[in-house]
């Protein structure tokens, strides 16, 4: 006996849920943090880059050819911006952020990860002249206020003596990085959502088979037991193939600098899951840190 496919009209519906989709989005990319720490040691960051999107390509596939074929004119003429895309959203992004893991804690690379919204509104306003509102500058300054709480532990005196390492620094750089692909979004050409991923998962997958093939010559080791294979599959499914699915449809539905501002449901998300795998410790100033995070998100995304 198969089972029935969902109503047409609860995908419809959860197709325009910008909200729920751009959290679901934050979920899976925290998990997602918290597993390339866990990882570390068991993966090389580059090749675990390439065989998520490799993964995710392939998965994606079968489901994408149809529309992929009726949208190839159209993609075609766009090659370059697909290029960009593939290179600024999945390749250079990912793996700066898989190797910044192997030198900081999952914590920090969360709290990190959650100032994304200040590299979207810098680049849509470089890019394109897209300015903030009043309100959604308010929302990030709230936010980002929460996760300088977290990250100084409270002690907001700390912040003259605070210290980046170099995995700290490797996950603003993906931060950068992954801002250009979130502004250039607003340009993606008119084609089905299937299309556009499939198209930017291949390209970015193809990119990283180098780098990824000279990390495992220059002997950095890849352990393959249960960890790495179930690591992976979460990788490609969740992270790489539902999330941007979801992130691209909420940036079309409510433009990036109202859904950027979900970026910083990150830590809230990842905290729980770090502490339950990792054995990280949460504490007060966490939690106050989350309530400002939290508010500041409210504030940004709406209209």
């Amino acid at each position: 006996m198969t089972t029935p496919a969902p109503p047409r009209s609860l995908i419809s519906w959860f197709a325009n849920q910008p909200y729920l989709l751009l959290s679901l989005t934050s979920l899976f990319w925290a998990g997602n943090i918290v597993l390339g720490r866990f990882v570390a040691g068991h993966v090389p960051p580059i090749t675990l880059s390439c065989v998520r999107w490799i993964g995710a390509f392939l998965l994606m596939l079968p489901f994408a050819w149809t529309p992929l074929r009726k949208d190839w004119p159209v993609i075609r003429k766009h090659i370059p911006l697909m290029l960009l895309l593939a290179l600024t959203g999945f390749a250079a992004n990912t793996a700066l952020a898989y190797a910044g893991l192997q030198y900081t804690q999952a914590l920090n690379g969360l709290l990190i990860q959650s100032s994304g919204p200040l590299y979207v509104a810098l680049w849509s306003l470089i890019l394109f002249g897209i300015r903030l509102s009043l309100v959604q500058l308010l929302g990030i300054v709230i936010s980002m206020t929460g996760v300088f709480v977290i990250l100084l532990r409270g002690d907001l005196t700390a912040l003259a003596g605070i210290e980046i390492n170099k995995g700290d620094a490797m996950l603003a750089g993906a931060l950068l990085v992954f801002g250009i692909y979130s502004a250039m979004m607003i340009k993606r050409p008119v084609t089905h959502p299937m299309s556009l991923i499939a198209v930017t998962t291949g390209f970015g997958a193809l990119m990283t088979v180098p780098v990824s093939l000279w990390e495992l010559n220059a002997g950095r080791p890849l352990i393959l037991d249960t960890v790495t294979f179930l690591a992976l599959a979460y990788a490609v499914i969740f992270p790489s193939t539902l999330a941007y699915l979801f992130f691209n449809r909420g940036i079309a539905l409510i433009g990036p600098n109202r859904a950027a501002p979900f970026l910083q449901l990150m830590p809230v998300f990842g905290s729980v899951m770090a502490i339950a795998f990792l054995g990280e410790t949460l504490q007060l100033f966490h939690l106050t840190g989350y309530v400002l995070v939290l508010s500041g998100v409210f504030i940004a995304s709406r209209r």
